[in-house]
């Protein structure tokens, strides 16, 4: 690999974690929009985006792939897997827990280590298991201070972990996968938009009224959904074919750690002391991990990341 190509790899990289980042931001300005509503808009402006794009070059590739039932179901486990991931982020996120879902991200790699370890028999060195150890210490402490487990960080970290599993049953590249999983989840999207969600009646169309008295600012920005799900997993999977899993295993974390800055010094959420453990051993995890990598690299230093092709945020 030359510098050329590492450089741009780089930048691929750091510009897509970088604006996965910065989403709490977007969907902050979104706050006025119904969770649910914002995730099954986010599907079908995905779907329509990505879908246009494939057609247009006349990629049917996606589309053959229901054909057969097993990897249908990946897919549609898969858009479920996401959407949930989405919903969850998206309301932790206009509901003042934006540093909880970052702990989430943090911990993810480490869940997805794990799952490797049991569900493909992958082999992890000491260093994982101690990174992992680690990240388990931060959440009992977490349960011990505050009596309660990080139910938004386990469920996003582990949702988007398992959403890992089924990606690499999929052998389509990241624009395919996006497609075919949003076409999947669109019974989801039609839910999310028409549920029942205490109401009396299925479908409800009416609880989308409102949406009709929203500023034209806001409607605008509800419409960049499918660009803002696209633009960094597109720059993502261009850097994956170029950096080795070490580069990526590094700068995963950067967006975590936007994520988590942003909630600290922007929307000014709530950091009682007792986070300074519980986030301090998950940084040591991650360092551990990062370290783990880097070692890993040096063995075989030919391999790197071709299956994380995922956001979601």
């Amino acid at each position: 690999m030359n510098k050329s190509s590492f450089g741009a790899g780089v930048f691929y990289a750091i510009l897509a974690y970088f604006l996965w980042g910065l989403l709490p931001l977007y969907w902050k300005l979104l706050s006025d929009i119904d969770p649910f509503h914002i995730v099954g808009l986010r599907i079908i402006f995905s779907l329509v985006l990505v879908g246009g794009i494939l057609l247009a070059a006349k990629n049917y590739t996606w589309l053959n792939y229901f054909r057969d039932k097993r990897q249908g179901l990946s897919l549609l486990l898969a858009g479920l897997l996401v959407s949930t991931n989405w919903v969850i982020y998206i309301w932790a996120v206009n509901n003042g827990y934006t540093i909880e879902t970052a702990l989430g991200y943090y911990i993810n790699p480490l869940i997805s280590v794990v799952l490797g370890l049991i569900i493909f028999k992958e082999k992890i060195n000491l260093l994982q298991k101690l990174a992992f150890a680690s990240a388990v210490l931060g959440v009992l402490f977490k349960l011990l201070f505050t009596g309660a487990l990080p139910w938004i960080s386990l469920v996003l970290a582990v949702s988007f972990s398992i959403y890992g599993v089924f990606k690499k049953t999929v052998k389509l590249s990241a624009l395919e996968s996006l497609g075919g999983e949003t076409l999947a989840a669109i019974p989801v999207s039609l839910f999310l938009l028409t549920g029942l969600f205490g109401q009396d009646k299925f479908p409800n169309l009416q609880e989308l009224n409102y949406l009709s008295e929203l500023p034209v600012i806001t409607l605008l920005l509800l419409l960049f959904c499918g660009l803002v799900t696209m633009l960094p997993l597109f720059l993502f999977a261009k850097s994956v074919k170029i950096l080795p899993l070490s580069t990526i295993g590094f700068l995963q974390f950067l967006a975590p750690t936007l994520t988590f800055l942003t909630g600290i010094f922007i929307f000014q959420e709530e950091f009682p002391n007792h986070n300074f453990i519980v986030f301090g051993l998950i940084w040591a995890s991650v360092i551990l991990y990062i370290i783990s990598l880097k070692r890993d690299a040096v063995v075989k230093p030919e391999e790197s990341v071709i299956n994380k092709e995922g956001d979601v945020v």
